[in-house]
Parts: structure tokens; C-alpha cells; sequence
């Protein structure tokens, strides 16, 4: 069946839908299922109090206080204390480069050099 062969009311559903993904978990853990969310959709409607439960409470915050709070989190900040850490994975980085160099340097000594050297007679 093709998608424009949907009646419209199934699709204003799946909007629904989309406005409510508790529902779509309701129905994956077996609690209901895609019939009864659609009867009871298409009887009580968008609006009826019953689907307050299954709407996905989107806090949203101003940018000012989302830059508020970064500047709060920012002055908390040791500096000092950082460019240790910093300090410590770069000595870390460090490390592992050279024990990276010395394998390969390790591994292409040992490839040159043949313990069996077979030659045609």
C-alpha cells in the first residue's frame, strides 16, 4: 500500500504520534497497543486530559540563561588545576607515540632480517 493511499486520519495519528513518544513506549513494553491508542484518539481526541501523561515535557531555556550558566560553571574553573590535567595527557600522548615509534622501528628491524635465508641453487 502506498503512502498516498492512507487515509487521512491515520496520518494526523502519526502526527500525533510524534507530538507523544511515551506512546510509542507504552506500546513497545506491551502495555497498549496500536488499535487501543488509535480508538481511544480517534473518540477522545488531541486534546482530552488523558494523553497529558504521554506528552514529553521540553524545558527550554533562554540563551541568557543557558550564558549565565556557563559563565557560573566557567568561574568554578581552577586553572592551575586544568593545565595539570592538561599537562598529564600530553605526557601521556607523549608516551604512547614513543612506545608506538619503537614498535614499529622494532617490527621493521625484524622483517629485514631472515633467520632462514634460502637461495636457488
Amino acid at each position: 500500500m502506498a503512502a498516498n493511499n492512507i487515509h487521512p486520519s491515520v496520518e494526523q495519528f502519526k502526527q500525533f504520534i510524534k507530538k507523544h513518544p511515551k506512546l510509542v513506549r507504552e506500546v513497545r513494553s506491551g502495555k497498549k497497543t496500536w488499535k487501543e491508542l488509535y480508538n481511544d484518539w480517534y473518540l477522545f481526541g488531541e486534546e482530552d486530559e488523558i494523553w497529558n501523561e504521554y506528552k514529553e515535557k521540553i524545558e527550554t531555556e533562554s540563551s541568557a540563561a543557558l550564558m549565565q550558566k556557563l559563565a557560573t560553571y566557567l568561574q568554578k574553573i581552577d586553572i592551575n588545576h586544568l593545565q595539570q590535567h592538561i599537562s598529564t595527557v600530553q605526557q601521556a600522548i607523549t608516551s604512547i607515540q614513543n612506545i608506538v615509534r619503537q614498535m614499529q622501528e622494532t617490527n621493521s628491524t625484524k622483517s629485514s632480517i631472515h633467520p632462514f635465508s634460502f637461495r636457488k641453487d
